[in-house]
């Protein structure tokens, strides 16, 4: 009897709008309040804000679509293992089937007749192999694109959130107002994260707010003892 293993492989495409905002938020607030520390003036603060901004949103979206691409390729492949032995041994393929269905509490006689009638038609054979032995679904394996435009847009979001102080006023007032918002966001972050984790509000909100709040003293406090003012 051959035998062939598969990686443990999952899907999973939720994470990147969270890790964007959180990237973003964090990132930039961290930036613009080193620089802002310089004291070089609003427009250079509001531009350095800007390049982190895009040039963070387009590193975070071709990341994730690398990501996503490489995990949507490693699916497809175990899928084709998995078609290919559903060809060459079906009948190995029906007992282990069986046996999938007797370890979830199915009774053997009425696994065997289950395993049958799903090995009649090739692709619900493979949808169920897939999802029993693999546990993934051959319908849903991803989309690098819908990942990537996600994440774009998720870390443009929390990177622009401490930018905007700067396009209506300046000096301390925009630092305040950055340092504001950006605990603002990071609290709102941890909130709505807990109700995907079923954590608590308040720990995750902490936790992101001592983050950001961390980050951004102390690039401020870099940039205000290596710069200069204009």
């Amino acid at each position: 009897m051959s035998e062939h293993h598969h990686r443990d492989v999952h899907g999973g495409v939720a994470r990147a709008a969270v890790f964007g905002a959180s990237d973003g938020l964090v990132s930039n607030v961290s930036l613009i309040l080193g620089v802002a520390g310089a004291d070089p003036g609003a427009g250079v603060v509001r531009l350095a804000g800007l390049a982190g901004l895009i040039a963070g949103a387009v590193s975070m979206a071709a990341g994730e679509y690398g990501s996503m691409k490489a995990q949507q390729e490693l699916l497809e492949r175990e899928l084709v293992m998995e078609r290919r032995e559903l060809e060459h041994n079906p009948h190995v393929e029906t007992v282990e089937l069986a046996q999938l269905y007797q370890s979830r509490g199915v009774d053997p006689e009425l696994a065997r007749q289950l395993a049958q009638g799903v090995m009649v038609d090739p692709e619900t054979a493979l949808r169920a192999h897939a999802r029993e032995e693999l546990g993934i679904d051959p319908d849903s394996l991803g989309s690098p694109v819908a990942a990537a435009v996600s994440s774009f847009l998720a870390f443009s979001c929390g990177a622009l959130l401490p930018l905007l102080p700067w396009f209506v006023t300046t000096g301390t007032a925009a630092i305040v107002a950055s340092v504001v918002l950006g605990v603002v966001g990071a609290a709102a972050l941890g909130i709505a994260l807990a109700r995907f984790t079923m954590g608590s509000p308040l720990r995750l909100a902490a936790r992101y707010v001592t983050i950001a709040v961390l980050a951004g003293a102390v690039t401020f406090g870099i940039g205000s003892a290596v710069g200069v003012s204009t």
